[in-house]
């Protein structure tokens, strides 16, 4: 047999463990993990010798801004920055233009990122609507978002059609999506208490990034853990896979931790700038609106590290949502109508590799929590999220050891800029192959439009073959 690739040399992050091994790809898959003279020759082969070769970045939760609001961000230019960030497979969310909440849009949002996309795709589609639930898991969609979240005094990102604040509303989304086997994706908050809050502050005139920031902290956190007590209590009882987004707060954490011991099937991500931004005051003081608009509350950085370290919180969703810096100086004077979101695909990987030379985190989890676990509970394993024969090599080439400095010049999103502009970091990206082909080659995005591929839940794909076969 010839290759058509082979990596030669890297220490590989294999389910096994971590090897020395030559990775060969053929037809997009990986047909052999050698060395030396066992190892097939091959059309390419490139010596990565001293580098890490990681399976791919899976991010189930991404805002790449198109259809509706393309001036900040769109699919070419959000894949392009994916992969330069390490993914290789990423899906959006619902809160577009249209949002996403029929079959018909999302397979309109299909079509685009078949067009435009450098890595493999997917897209999140509100269950809002009850009766397009079974459609769109039909038609290939990975999970379901809800908001339990509206913005006070603006209608984007969170938009009030795509948000649910009500339980009982709630719990027959709940119910629905049951029925389809998929993952709940919900943003927890709530609603009618934050609002309470707010109106308080805006009452007295207290419009600052400072105050809204602690809003989400204050009462020892009750906005988020209500929240969330209610969400593990109605999974609970209705036996649905919840998946709890922006985790950052202890006492959701013990939530989390109670609902995993009871067996019940409740899944946990945690974003960069919840253990990176939020966790910090000072940085909240210094950026503004550039700090987005929460604050975790203090003393929370080691209690998530932990979280994530002992499997509390099983993945990293980037979260990436790119604003223009328009959009974000308003917050100076009234975070309440600045734009709610920051720009982070392409920092994530070197901001948790940087974590891993300092010993907070093994590479054996980085990888977990990057790659495999969100590929295993979004149901892409082990097509996605492995480094192993018959898994598509969808690869990423890492330099443990290279410092780089995060600045905005660099950022491929169309809003250039970052948040953490200015810092530095041990780990650096080098390659990322989506299915054998790069897509970003020695620190230059070289991936193609259209190269991405909709990737569909595999137990689906499965069903549909078998009835098309029958």
């Amino acid at each position: 047999m010839k290759a058509d690739l082979v990596l030669s040399g890297a220490d590989v992050v294999t389910p096994g463990g971590v090897v020395r091994a030559d990775i060969a790809v053929k037809n997009g898959k990986i047909v052999c993990l050698t060395a030396g003279e066992m190892t097939p020759a091959a059309d390419e082969r490139i010596d990565v010798g001293g580098k890490i070769v990681l399976p791919g970045g899976v991010d189930t939760h991404t805002h790449l801004r198109e259809p509706g609001f393309t001036h900040k961000e769109d699919i070419l230019s959000g894949t392009r920055t994916a992969a330069a960030g390490g993914y290789t497979t990423v899906s959006g969310m619902p809160n577009v233009e249209p949002v996403t909440t029929t079959v018909e849009r999302y397979l309109d949002a299909i079509e685009m990122y078949k067009r435009s996309s450098l890595v493999d795709f997917n897209h999140n589609p509100s269950p809002t609507r009850l009766e397009e639930i079974p459609k769109l898991a039909a038609a290939g969609a990975l999970g379901f978002k809800v908001y339990m979240i509206t913005d006070k005094g603006v209608s984007y990102p969170h938009m009030p059609e795509l948000g649910v604040h009500h339980q009982g509303k709630l719990f027959e989304i709940g119910e629905a999506v049951q029925k389809t086997g998929l993952p709940l994706m919900v943003h927890p908050n709530n609603q009618e208490l934050i609002d309470t809050l707010s109106d308080r502050a805006i009452a007295a005139g207290d419009t600052s990034y400072q105050t809204v920031a602690r809003l989400s902290a204050s009462y020892d956190g009750i906005v988020f853990d209500s929240a969330i007590s209610y969400l593990c209590r109605m999974q609970e009882v209705l036996g649905f896979h919840l998946h709890v987004l922006h985790v950052r707060s202890p006492r959701s954490v013990e939530v989390i931790r109670t609902a995993k011991r009871n067996k019940q099937k409740v899944s946990a991500e945690i974003n960069p700038h919840m253990i990176f931004l939020c966790n910090d005051w000072d940085e909240i003081e210094r950026l503004g609106p550039y700090a987005l608009n929460l604050w975790n509350g203090p003393d929370t950085t080691e209690m998530l590290w932990e979280a994530i370290r002992d499997g509390s919180i099983d993945v990293i969703g980037s979260d990436h949502a790119p604003h223009l810096r328009e959009e974000k100086e308003i917050g100076w004077t009234n975070m309440f109508v600045a734009a709610n979101g920051t720009p982070k695909i392409q920092e994530t990987l070197p901001l948790f590799l940087d974590q891993v030379h300092a010993g907070r985190l093994s590479l054996e989890r980085l990888v977990e929590i990057f790659s495999s676990t969100p590929a295993k509970l979004f149901g892409l394993y082990p097509r996605k999220g492995a480094i192993q024969v018959g898994s598509d090599a969808d690869l990423v080439v890492v330099d443990p050891q290279k410092k780089q400095v995060l600045r905005n010049e660099d950022m491929l999103s169309k809003c250039g800029w970052s948040s953490w502009d200015g810092r530095e970091v041990t780990g650096a990206t080098l390659h990322t192959l989506v299915r054998g082909t790069f897509v970003y080659r020695d620190g230059e995005v070289v991936g193609k439009p259209g190269h991405g591929e909709h990737a569909k839940p595999l137990h689906r794909e499965i069903a549909a073959q078998m009835a098309e076969a029958s």
